[in-house]
């Protein structure tokens, strides 16, 4: 991937934890407490024509599996291990919502190693814009 490419997907990283996080902004919360608030941030119409799985693996008290895969302007979320994710976001669960809370900068956390993200990064992109 391009230096070009990889900010690019480094801004929409961090773009979309910051925005997620003001839906549910405690500095207490957890990672369940960032899943809720991004229910009610989706948009049906910028996920329109989009197919995709995305896998969160957090480690740590608060750790766990989640997923949400997208289907044609509709969204599924839960907790577990989905099949065959088009990508996969891979954290601390306090470095996850540190993220979220705009604490640590997407790109610094990516940079780091703090956030790991495998797959598709054009899929990766487009989480931000459907869940703003």
């Amino acid at each position: 991937m391009s230096f070009g490419a990889k900010y690019i997907f480094l801004v929409a990283v961090s773009v979309w934890a910051s925005a997620t996080m003001s839906l549910a902004a405690r500095v207490d919360s957890t990672p369940q407490d960032v899943f809720d608030a991004m229910r009610s941030s989706f948009q049906p119409a910028k996920a329109k024509g989009v197919h995709a799985r995305y896998q969160w693996d957090l480690s740590g008290p608060n750790g766990g599996q989640w997923w949400i895969e997208v289907n044609d302007g509709t969204y599924r979320i839960g907790k577990g291990k989905i099949p065959d994710p088009n990508v996969t976001f891979i954290a601390k669960d306090k470095d996850w919502v540190a993220i979220c809370h705009d604490q640590l900068s997407g790109t610094w956390a990516y940079l780091t190693g703090r956030l790991k993200v495998r797959g598709d990064q054009g899929v990766a992109r487009k989480l931000g814009e459907m869940f703003p």
